[in-house]
């Protein structure tokens, strides 16, 4: 692989000399499979080769010992190449330049390096055995654990700044104290739903375990959160044309975006159900579209309308990398991975804006919660909009109803018996 790119028989000697030599030639060869051009590999070899020498001379004995130099070369890498940089924006673009290709080598070389635990790390032992409580008893998945991870870590520190090292000494001044501040820190200006009921969880684990002299969750109150009090986030018809006027289908992110923006409101699938399409999901002999492993368990189908349909194919045939992973979307600069989740919210996020559409919180579910719309006011029945969706239950489709204006309106006016 190193052929391809260095001509010079001393220059490929130099390299697969180096004590880096094989490391850095698989990194090349995984370079070129996820679709980085010629540059990253001239630009990024030399540097690596570097490395080597200065984790060599900082004592490196095995591959093993090359994480423990990482940081202190990127700091090397700055101090000679980041004169230049005057903000600090500057200068972690310096860094990355050197630290990201270290640890994408190291990634490939130690199949372990940058991996976390699974099991989340606490400075109390019974948060620990607390953790441990949420898997094996309540039989709580791995990303639900971290969310309960996520909460507490707050509590933690909080604790940590107010002096408490046991967490027996905990007291109701302490735990209202805490829930004030988490109120005054939340952007909703009020106690997180989720933080209440993790803690009241925790006191009520404290107490099971005689860490607790006394049960403490009666002074944890549930967050008030009453139903159907938010408004759904849609737009209108018009203002979803706008925004696909936004997308620019000449360009390869602009014909992948539009294909995925077009599933979204017509279909109303999630951010995280876009991400999972793959070829295997579109039947094109029949023109459907399979929805596989739904938020509420199950799948849906769908007959492919021409204009999706169409635009899918546009992007497949000139713009989705050639690759064996069967997923649709991809990213488009390197490496060539499946678009996260987080990517294609931000992406709609980013053509609501751009169309210069007023909408709280824009993202994903500003298309899903139109297309629903779309829906009622077709005058479709809840349950079958909470099938076409994929809602879990009919309560999660009740809020559109405060929005029906149609229906709404005739209530006012006092022949809305029927309706009612």
């Amino acid at each position: 692989m190193l052929e391809k790119f260095f001509v010079k028989p001393e220059t490929l000697e130099k390299i697969r000399n180096s004590w880096l030599g094989t490391p850095i030639e698989r990194y090349v060869a995984w370079l070129v499979e996820n679709g980085y051009a010629n540059r990253s590999v001239y630009r990024r070899v030399p540097m690596l080769m570097q490395f080597g020498e200065f984790a060599k001379a900082a004592g490196a004995n095995d591959f093993g010992d090359l994480p423990n130099h990482a940081e202190a070369f990127t700091n090397h890498w700055v101090a000679l190449h980041g004169q230049n940089a005057k903000t600090r924006s500057a200068i972690r673009s310096v860094a990355y330049e050197a630290s990201n290709p270290i640890n994408q080598m190291l990634r490939i070389l130690l199949p372990d390096f940058g991996k976390k635990s699974s099991d989340p790390q606490s400075k109390h032992d019974c948060l620990v055995k607390f953790f441990e409580f949420l898997r094996e008893e309540r039989g709580l998945s791995p990303r639900t654990i971290r969310l309960y991870r996520h909460c507490l870590k707050r509590f933690e520190q909080y604790l940590a700044r107010v002096g408490i090292a046991d967490l027996a000494q905990l007291s109701p001044p302490v735990i209202s104290a805490f829930i004030t501040d988490a109120s005054i820190a939340s952007r909703k200006g009020g106690p997180q739903q989720g933080t209440c009921s993790v803690l009241r969880i925790l006191l009520r684990y404290l107490r099971r375990e005689g860490i607790l002299r006394r049960d403490l969750t009666s002074v944890v109150e549930p967050a008030q959160k009453y139903k159907l009090s938010e408004i759904p986030r849609s737009i209108s018809w018009e203002q979803v044309r706008l925004m696909l006027e936004a997308v620019d289908c000449r360009t390869v992110v602009g014909r992948r975006d539009y294909a995925f923006l077009l599933l979204m409101v017509t279909y109303g699938l999630r951010a995280r159900e876009i991400a999972a399409l793959t070829l295997d999901d579109i039947d094109w002999k029949r023109n459907r579209l399979s929805v596989p492993e739904r938020k509420a368990g199950h799948s849906t189908a769908y007959p492919l309308s021409a204009a999706v349909g169409n635009a899918i194919i546009q992007y497949l045939q000139n713009g989705r990398p050639q690759i064996t992973d069967r997923h649709i979307f991809f990213r488009v600069s390197a490496p060539m991975t499946p678009m996260t989740y987080q990517s294609v919210s931000m992406r709609a996020s980013w053509y609501l804006k751009r169309a210069g559409i007023p909408v709280s919180r824009p993202g994903s579910h500003t298309l899903r919660h139109t297309c629903v719309q779309r829906l009622l006011d077709s005058h479709m029945s809840l349950k079958t909009i909470g099938d076409y969706v994929g809602h879990s239950s009919a309560q999660s489709t009740q809020i559109y109803a405060k929005v029906d204006i149609h229906n709404l309106r005739e209530v006012a006016l006092g022949g809305g018996e029927d309706i009612v």
